[in-house]
């Protein structure tokens, strides 16, 4: 059903055949020692960095397992493998990956690329992969964006995704998170984490509304440091939505968020709901249409390091800060913990 409704909303877009698998051999050969960043809390996994210059081949299979995720939840590109000009140009992105040893294959992986590498565009904006969807003001660029690592392509490849068929797969996005937070600590200047909650155009609109009005109510940027260049606009009346959350605080209305999501036959998308219980300082963007990946749905987000919650801090940072104390001024040299989980 979900590629059913992708290919009537794409009826012009003919999809390529996705690239063969890259040899195991050939993977390893390129995921070197002096490549391996950490290894993962749970599961016993490694995480290494690559480029698509110093792993071409790594790269493609990053590519092969992006593309096959997307097209799967109703996204992609529809090419033969996800990569774009941001994988490949002389100040690309990076690829953070989780890898199996024992079934030697890649779990998941983000991209990113710290606020000192952006490249600025002759109108003060940065070159992302976000800037044809957002508009970053001055105030952003001058006091976020130094301090901030863009984070995107975010996925788990298809095996990893039921838990039923792989029992890694219930650790496959900790894992990644074990990755990011072994970043914070190299990088002591990185105090923000800026990416996108991608919602597909196979998910109900109700329930993507509920979703929308519920992130807005609690983590809406008042000071406008990035909008949507053309705004998404929800289906469902405001007036309904107020009157459906009408909880107390955020514990009570995610509650209601729950289960009216549930009640249509749909879960909270797992991405999203790791976000929004991430930290309870994270500012929210809006959102916007990415005609250029199967029209998802994607909304901008901004989450400060230091304001993570204390339990996902000592799991992800923490944890990496101890065992690399040679690595220390941690994080962003602010407070140790501030903020606990109720």
């Amino acid at each position: 059903m979900r590629e059913l409704k992708r290919k009537q909303k794409n009826s012009t877009y003919m999809e390529e055949e996705i690239i063969q698998p890259i040899s195991k051999e050939v993977l390893k050969s390129e995921l070197t020692v002096d490549r391996l960043l950490r290894m993962t809390n749970k599961s016993h996994n490694e995480i290494y960095v690559i480029t698509a210059k110093n792993a071409p081949n790594v790269m493609k299979e990053i590519g092969r397992l992006r593309e096959i995720a997307f097209r799967n939840a109703g996204g992609g590109t529809g090419k033969s493998m996800d990569i774009d000009e941001f994988d490949t140009m002389d100040s690309c992105c990076r690829q953070l990956i989780v890898w199996n040893p024992d079934a030697e294959e890649i779990i998941g992986g983000y991209r990113y690329i710290f606020g000192s590498d952006w490249e600025i565009a002759n109108d003060g904006q940065p070159v992302l992969a976000t800037s044809h969807m957002f508009h970053f003001s001055d105030k952003f660029m001058k006091d976020y964006a130094p301090y901030t690592v863009e984070l995107g392509r975010s996925f788990v490849s298809l095996e990893y995704q039921n838990v039923r068929r792989n029992a890694k797969s219930i650790f496959a996005l900790d894992n990644l998170w074990d990755g990011l937070g072994a970043l914070t600590v190299l990088n002591p200047d990185c105090k923000y984490f800026f990416g996108k909650m991608t919602m597909y155009p196979s998910y109900i609109r109700r329930g993507r509304d509920m979703i929308l009005y519920f992130l807005k109510k609690y983590f809406d940027d008042k000071e406008d440091l990035i909008i949507p260049i053309k705004p998404l606009k929800i289906d469902t009346p405001i007036d309904e939505l107020d009157a459906l959350f009408n909880g107390k605080n955020f514990k009570a209305d995610y509650k209601i968020l729950n289960s009216g999501v549930r009640k249509l036959g749909y879960n909270i998308p797992p991405l999203v709901n790791a976000y929004m219980n991430l930290s309870p300082t994270m500012k929210l963007f809006g959102t916007a249409i990415n005609y250029g990946f199967g029209e998802v749905e994607e909304t901008g987000i901004l989450i400060s390091v230091d304001e993570i919650f204390e339990e996902k801090r000592i799991r992800h940072i923490e944890s990496f800060a101890d065992e690399h104390p040679e690595s220390l001024e941690f994080t962003s040299g602010a407070n140790h913990v501030i903020y606990k989980e109720k």
